[in-house]
């Protein structure tokens, strides 16, 4: 009886197959956070727009974003820097809560995350960069 149980039981189990929801690799995504950091943003509090060539030179300038932006990314995106200002420990961050396109623009919902318990005691400048897939007006909520 176990003879036959157990191939049947394993015949089963390998015919049986999940399919990956995204099966298409080229899946648009509307955003990409391709920088997170505590340290390296601006003094105040401030979210920026990249919209122009001439602004991108500025984040070329960094070695990190160097290799994830492209000439055409210039060209199909628009950027966002998101500073948090300067906070006195670790643990803060600035992320997105939302991002939601509409037929004549972008609409961003920023969240500012807070140490949960001990940190660090040390100045800190969170700042965040994302690329946005689209050229539409952006909105902040």
């Amino acid at each position: 009886m176990k003879k036959i149980l157990l191939p049947l039981v394993g015949l089963l189990l390998f015919s049986c197959s999940t399919k990956n929801k995204l099966e298409n690799k080229e899946a648009f995504q509307l955003f990409e956070i391709l920088k997170q950091d505590e340290q390296g943003g601006a003094n105040i509090q401030f979210f920026e727009i990249i919209t122009e060539p001439n602004e991108f030179k500025m984040l070329l300038n960094d070695k990190e974003l160097r290799n994830k932006i492209t000439s055409e990314d210039i060209k199909t995106s628009n950027f966002l820097l998101l500073n948090m200002g300067e906070k006195n420990s670790g643990g803060h961050f600035i992320t997105l809560e939302s991002v939601e396109e509409t037929e004549t623009e972008i609409i961003v919902a920023v969240k500012e995350n807070y140490p949960s318990g001990m940190a660090t005691s040390v100045m800190t400048y969170p700042l965040t960069v994302v690329k946005i897939n689209s050229k539409k007006p952006i909105r902040f909520k």
